[in-house]
């Protein structure tokens, strides 16, 4: 596997997010359980019309981001950095550096997440939160592709999170998915698009920390011609207690998401009950979160 991702990262983009588009159909035609993930979702999300509407172009979306993963990780990285060809919001950052406090960066799995983390690293040391693959071919995969001069990873866990911290009191910047399901004890359940969700509650814990938080994501552009890197500010500052601040995040989220819902991986199985956590009660289901 790690021989034909080297060869495909020599492909161009726009080769490789055609080839994306057939393999996400053939995923879409193969799996009943992403058929069920991505149209469940989306529904609850978009509505009827919407899912109707965002479908075919989402199932495309989700081949694009796998097939252009090697391109992102195995060139170099200035290679990839020059990839992100217009940049909307560059001045919260500067706002940030100019104040000489950390950023925490939220990105949901909306469009293409990976590109943003080798990008910001061309221009300062970022730390990203991720959690290891089972399969050691992609761990690999991920250690190479991920670690770059300033670019560092910290893994899901307490030593990770102690990692992260560190990163923010030097003034420097880390990264994480907000949306990403998080293990047992590490999560509340929030409403997400109006149903219970269990959701991490770290990314809301780092907001308490003073650092400046800012809203991220990489638009892929048509024809392979790039990316388009937005970063918006928090339409309100995140306050309160810990799981308030999650739900100003998961609301931030939505908010990101319905800007191009076409590049959000909906299939991603984002309510799912974590291996020893407590549903939320079908009862109140309607309450949870709000």
């Amino acid at each position: 596997m790690i021989f034909i991702f080297r060869l495909l990262s020599y492909l161009p983009l726009g080769c490789l997010h055609r080839i994306g588009v057939v393999l996400g159909y053939l995923a879409w035609l193969g799996s009943p359980t992403y058929r069920k993930h991505l149209k469940e979702n989306l529904w609850l999300a978009l509505g009827e019309a919407g899912e109707r509407r965002v479908r075919f172009a989402a199932i495309a979306n989700a081949g694009k981001a796998a097939l252009e993963l090697p391109k992102i990780w195995l060139r170099p990285v200035e290679e990839t950095a020059a990839r992100v060809i217009k940049i909307t919001g560059w001045e919260w950052v500067e706002a940030a550096r100019r104040e000489g406090k950390g950023i925490i960066y939220l990105t949901p799995h909306l469009g293409s997440f990976e590109v943003i983390g080798q990008y910001l690293s061309t221009h300062a040391p970022i730390t990203c939160l991720y959690r290891p693959p089972k399969k050691a071919w992609l761990q690999k995969m991920i250690e190479t592709g991920r670690t770059r001069a300033q670019f560092h990873l910290a893994t899901a866990d307490i030593s990770g999170v102690r990692i992260l911290l560190k990163a923010l009191r030097r003034g420097e910047a880390v990264g994480l998915l907000p949306d990403q399901a998080p293990k047992v004890n590490e999560g509340r359940w929030i409403n997400f698009f109006g149903k219970p969700a269990y959701t991490m509650t770290l990314a809301a814990r780092l907001t308490e920390t003073g650092a400046t938080a800012l809203m991220i994501w990489a638009e892929r552009l048509p024809g392979g011609t790039g990316y388009h890197l937005h970063l918006q500010e928090p339409t309100q500052p995140f306050s309160g207690t810990t799981e308030v601040r999650a739900k100003q995040i998961s609301h931030e989220i939505e908010r990101l998401i319905r800007q191009c819902p076409e590049q959000y991986l909906w299939a991603y199985n984002r309510y799912k009950i974590p291996r020893g956590v407590e549903a939320p009660p079908a009862t109140n289901q309607a309450d949870v979160g709000r």
